[in-house]
């Protein structure tokens, strides 16, 4: 159970036709097929996306992504769970708390809730600040829909967040699950 908690909560850059409501195990396998296109999580460039320069300062940046959030429409991260209940696809802009960030490139995060934490996909890759801290309070605009993680993808997030192999070996079954494809956010500092 903890395998499958932990591969929701790990997920790697993915490819943008996920962002476009292809989030199926088999387009992020097409995608990881291609790490000679530069998707070596293991590299230190981890090319192959549009991410910030590096040596770009983000660190007085509380915007982010393609889309301007506006902070007076969003609804609470229980109202967005609560309201995509029984639903395929739901644009929203809600306010949550970040439980994870990727640690790689600042390319995804995980959002607490009350039941299970739930991951937020960056659309076009873009990217948020690395050392952004857990419990930081975030704007997010874009689209939740519902996520099939292949056994394979979630190994792979436990693969890439270096986790035991006993948990990764316990994962045997696909997990469906909420993802939020984000257009913008913006952190509440």
């Amino acid at each position: 159970m903890v395998g499958i908690i932990a591969a929701s909560l790990f997920v790697s850059c993915a490819d943008n036709t996920e962002a476009e409501g292809h989030m199926d195990g088999e387009h992020h396998e097409e995608h990881h097929e291609g790490d000679e296109e530069g998707h070596d999580h293991e590299g230190e460039g981890h090319e192959g996306h549009d991410h910030m320069n590096e040596d770009e300062d983000m660190s007085d940046k509380i915007e982010f992504g393609p889309k301007t959030v506006d902070t007076s429409a969003a609804i609470s991260t229980a109202e967005l769970v609560s309201q995509f209940e029984g639903k395929a696809e739901m644009e929203a802009t809600f306010k949550g708390e970040i439980n994870e960030v990727c640690s790689k490139m600042g390319c995804w995060v995980n959002i607490k809730t009350e039941g299970e934490p739930f991951m937020v996909r960056f659309k076009d890759h873009f990217t948020i600040p690395t050392m952004t801290e857990p419990g930081t309070m975030a704007y997010l605009t874009g689209t939740a829909i519902q996520d099939t993680v292949s056994v394979d993808d979630q190994r792979h997030y436990l693969e890439d967040a270096e986790a035991p192999q006993e948990e990764i070996d316990a994962i045997t079954e696909p997990k469906y699950t909420m993802t939020f494809i984000a257009e913008g956010i913006r952190l509440d500092k």
